[in-house]
Formats: structure tokens, C-alpha cells, sequence
């Protein structure tokens, strides 16, 4: 069976406009709703001039790129700079063409699933797309032939790939529970209700709830949510992007056209990642409990609205995160990723293949163990001296190591001595006594 073309052709150009309209709007939604929210939290308006409730601000915004000038660097690569928005901006809508926005329906005498196209390994899809998406980004800050693009490309680019290795991780225990690598497929997999067992008996019974991966693995879904933040670029993990030390990091040179597609690409991914963890881990197009005991609601035209309910609710998280959280150091950032949910989810997954029925369980010891080191730890640095005791031969210098200025004229750095030194230049002595004088 052909797997990329299960309906007619004429069908799939119907999915792949609606989804482009949808996507394209949608994004335009998500700039006004996010100033909005961060507006309401920050205690302020947000945008309430232009259009009702201000939602014209997004429109003339876009406007203003597309008839902004585009111009590229002198020393830039011409073909190379222009390339790096296409990579990143048609990676950002390819991921969508294997996520279901429903179940199966009825359309024009056709029987076809809410969704472009799907693949028995639709996330491995997910994954190798979004790989595309760091080329647009190494590329971009690569061809600006600026210092700060490209050091801001290869600090996106380590940590993309950093928390992209622990988001694949936990996407495994999804695949061992649904035993599938479809996303319908994981769809449908937590339509399955949890039976509840009365304890000391044989009894169960069964109230309803679905089995959404979100509970019954708890910590893939937490690893999932901060995996997702990181992936995206987003406060607090916005290193790219500091204004302090890459300024817009390997967007610096851009402008116009080129400088939407980024933020095109931007807002998208921010909904794909949300996109993606509605359907592993919240149960896709499915409606919530209790709302599936109710047969009006399991209508699969029901489906799109739930859906896009649970992807606002995540990216309503992402608002939130950047309202309220300060910016990570990027050495906490790194240690994060490799030092904790690497090796958090390498254990979890190991847990989840020896005794696949006692997930929740599992996942609640874990935490639970998780949560009892983190309070070791915090007692432990608090039994240490603020203060350590001073050293009396030892003299204080504010300016050890030159940084954040440099050496001055005559001064020695003590753990350089022999390798740099300040220079006494006669002009700048006497300038100084000058200065002095007067």
C-alpha cells in the first residue's frame, strides 16, 4: 500500500491548503494572544489600538515586514543567506503533515483521517524534520559573516541538539506503551480507559478516565515539557537570543521577508512542539474526561476543536514561562540537559521495559526519590559557611583574571604573573597625573 498518498490527490491539496490557512492564522492568533497574556500578567494592556481588542497589531506587524527593506550584508553568502529562512520555514510546516487533528470522517464521499498523511513511523518524521529546522539556523548565523550571528548560531544549534536527544528519550516509553510509532495509532492507543483495582480484592472497575500517556508516564511528559521549551528557543532558555552578549543572536543580520520567515518559523514551532506532546502524551484529538462518557462529544468532527484546545492550553504555558521566568545561565541550561533528563530518562525507560504494568507507580517513586536527593543536596550546601574563612597572606584583587576589564598600567594579575601584564606607558602616566591635577 502506498503510504504517502491514501487518498486522491485532489483530497491531500485540500488537507495541505487547509493546514497552510490554519497555520498561517493560527500564528497570527498566537503573536496577539501571547502580548495579550504577558500584557495581563505584567499588569498592562498589550496591543488595544489597531482593530478590535487590538487584534489588527498582528496584522500591521506583518505587513510592515513584508514591505521593510531586505537587505543582505555586504560579505554575506549570498545563496547560502538566502536558503536559511526557506530550511527553517518549510521544516516548520512539513512536521504538521503527519499530525492528526482528528479521526476518521466522511469528506466529499471519502473516507480519510483529519490529517495530511501518516507514517508507521510518523514521530521518527517529527524528529528528522525538526533536525532540518538547526541546518536553517547554523546556515543563518554562518552566511551573515557576523561574529555575533554566528557564535549565537552554534550556541542554538548545541542546545537544539542537547534537549533534542533527551525529547527523543522520552518519546521511547511512548512507543513501548502504544507499541506503535503512528501518531494515530498513539492516538488511538489512549482511548483505552484505566481500570481501577479495589485493594485486598479482585475487583475493578472503571470510571471513565482514558489512559493519556500524561499520567500514566508522568515523568516522559515533564521531560517532554522542558524538553520543548528548550528545543524552541524559548524563555527562560532564550540563550540564543540574549541581548547582553549575541544581541539577536543568529537572527542579527536579518530583516524584511527573511526576518518573518524566522519568526514565522519561531511561532510554528512553538505550536508543532505543542502540537506534538497533545498527541503523544494528552490524548490527541480525544476529548477529556468526563466529556467521553457523553456520545455527542466522541464525534470525530468534535476532534479538531479538542484538539486545538489542548495545543492553546500548552502555548498559553510557554506565555506563562517567558511572563514569569528570569533567563537560565547557560552552564545551569547544559547541566540541565545532560547531567539530569538524559540520564532521568535512560532510567525511566529502562523501568518502563522491565515492568511495563506499574508505570504510575513507578513514575511516582521516581519522583518521589528524585525529590528527596534534590532536598539532600539543598541541606547539604546549606550546611556549608556562607562566608569560608579568609586567608590573611592572601591579597583581594577586584580584577583577577582581567575581566570584566582589562589589566591596568603596572598591575599584575597573580594566577598570570609571567604571562600578562599591565603596561606603565609614560603618555597614559602622565595623562593620568594630568587628570589628577586638574
Amino acid at each position: 500500500m502506498n503510504i504517502f498518498f491514501q487518498d486522491p490527490w485532489w483530497l491531500i491539496l485540500i488537507k495541505v491548503v487547509a493546514m497552510f490557512v490554519i497555520l498561517l492564522v493560527w500564528t497570527i492568533f498566537n503573536v496577539w494572544y501571547e502580548r495579550r497574556l504577558v500584557g495581563k500578567m505584567q499588569h498592562r494592556l498589550g496591543p488595544i489600538m489597531n482593530g478590535p481588542f487590538g487584534l489588527g497589531q498582528a496584522l500591521a506587524d506583518g505587513a510592515k515586514l513584508l514591505a521593510k527593506e531586505d537587505f543582505r550584508p555586504k560579505n554575506a553568502d549570498k545563496w547560502v543567506f538566502n536558503l536559511a529562512p526557506i530550511l527553517t520555514g518549510v521544516a516548520a510546516f512539513t512536521t504538521w503533515t503527519v499530525i492528526p487533528f482528528g479521526g476518521e470522517v466522511e469528506m466529499f464521499g471519502v473516507t480519510t483521517r483529519l490529517q495530511v498523511t501518516d507514517l508507521p513511523v510518523s514521530t521518527l518524521f517529527i524528529l528528522a524534520i525538526a533536525s532540518i529546522g538547526i541546518y536553517g539556523i547554523v546556515l543563518a548565523g554562518w552566511a551573515g559573516n557576523s561574529t555575533y550571528s554566528f557564535l549565537g548560531s552554534i550556541r542554538s544549534t548545541a542546545q537544539m541538539i542537547s534537549y533534542e536527544i533527551a525529547m527523543g528519550l522520552s518519546m521511547v516509553a511512548v512507543f513501548l506503551m502504544a507499541g506503535a510509532m503512528s501518531t494515530s495509532q498513539i492516538v488511538e492507543a489512549q482511548r483505552q480507559t484505566i481500570l481501577f483495582r479495589v485493594p485486598f480484592t479482585d475487583m475493578t472497575f472503571d470510571p471513565g478516565i482514558t489512559g493519556w500517556y500524561a499520567i500514566l508516564l508522568f515523568p516522559s511528559f515533564v521531560i517532554y515539557s522542558i524538553s520543548m521549551v528548550g528545543e524552541t528557543n524559548r524563555a527562560p532558555f532564550d540563550l540564543p537570543e540574549c541581548e547582553s552578549e549575541l544581541v539577536s543572536g543568529y537572527l542579527t543580520e536579518y530583516s524584511g521577508f527573511r526576518y518573518a520567515m524566522f519568526f514565522l518559523a519561531e511561532y510554528i514551532n512553538m505550536a508543532t512542539v505543542s502540537a506534538v506532546c497533545t498527541t503523544l502524551f494528552l490524548g490527541g484529538y480525544l476529548p477529556p474526561w468526563p466529556l467521553n462518557l457523553i456520545p455527542l462529544f466522541n464525534n470525530p468532527w468534535f476532534g479538531p476543536v479538542f484538539f486545538m484546545i489542548k495545543v492553546q492550553l500548552l502555548i498559553s504555558v510557554f506565555v506563562w514561562l517567558r511572563g514569569t521566568l528570569p533567563r537560565f545561565r547557560y552552564d545551569q541550561f547544559m547541566d540541565l540537559g545532560w547531567k539530569r533528563l538524559i540520564p532521568i530518562s535512560l532510567v525511566w525507560i529502562l523501568t518502563i521495559a522491565i515492568a511495563p504494568g506499574y508505570t504510575i507507580g513507578l513514575g511516582l517513586a521516581l519522583f518521589v526519590a528524585l525529590y528527596l536527593i534534590q532536598v539532600w543536596r539543598a541541606d547539604a550546601v546549606a550546611d556549608e559557611p556562607e562566608h569560608p574563612e579568609a586567608v590573611e597572606d592572601q591579597v583581594y584583587d577586584p580584577f583577577a583574571g582581567g575581566y570584566p576589564t582589562p589589566p591596568r598600567p603596572g598591575q599584575l594579575l597573580p594566577e598570570l604573573a609571567g604571562v600578562v601584564s599591565g603596561r606603565d606607558e609614560t603618555p597614559m602616566a602622565e595623562a593620568t597625573a594630568e587628570r589628577k591635577d586638574f
